[in-house]
């Protein structure tokens, strides 16, 4: 009787879990009223997570030579979505850790609006700040490998703040000031190799 009792407890205790986990739960389950903001905020959680696209190319595919040093060195569109609500601002780092002399930096941009869903081809948002590449130039500098297939990392960060850093901060900077910041993060890869 008693190894009946333990089998029906755990058995309820594992359909609660799952049922929470899942936002299912209700309080027609057995949740008592006090605990009902509670639950309310378990059953509203969204499981969708932020994402960065492109139009131009697939994630893990090559990325178009007009993109590129070998075309017209354009950023590609992209576009972002599930940002969450509470995000005060954007950052978008592009660098490809396949460079011979370490993670080469191609182009980093913040303080992007967390309304803007795209950014379009050859194009930078309004009010945010460029910041310096690892060749020393700002704005975007596409894919230029000297040799070999390299990937290029398209990395979006939602953050709780703005940030107050000037344009010719380098990415360590960059990365130090937003350590803390992020609530959210997405990431889209291309590769490239020049013929």
């Amino acid at each position: 009787m008693v190894l009946l009792i333990a089998i029906v407890i755990l058995g309820a205790a594992v359909f609660m879990t799952r049922e929470i986990k899942t936002g299912k739960i209700g309080l027609d389950q057995g949740v008592v009223p006090e605990d009902a903001e509670k639950l309310e905020q378990i059953n509203n959680q969204t499981e969708k997570q932020m994402t960065i696209s492109s139009s131009a190319f697939n994630n893990n595919s090559n990325i178009p030579a007009k993109y590129t040093c070998d075309g017209e060195n354009i950023n590609p569109p992209l576009q972002f979505d599930n940002v969450p609500e509470s995000a005060h601002s954007l950052v978008l780092i592009v660098d490809d850790p396949d460079a011979a002399s370490g993670t080469w930096v191609h182009w980093t941009v913040w303080n992007i609006d967390p309304k803007i869903k795209e950014i379009k081809g050859k194009s930078v948002p309004a009010g945010s700040v460029q910041g310096a590449t690892s060749s020393g130039s700002f704005g975007y500098g596409g894919p230029c490998p000297p040799t070999g297939i390299h990937r290029y990392f398209f990395k979006l960060y939602a953050l709780d703040a703005k940030i107050d850093l000037s344009s010719d901060a380098k990415v360590g900077d960059l990365m130090r000031t937003i350590n803390g910041l992020i609530i959210d993060e997405a990431e889209l890869i291309g590769l490239y190799s020049r013929q």
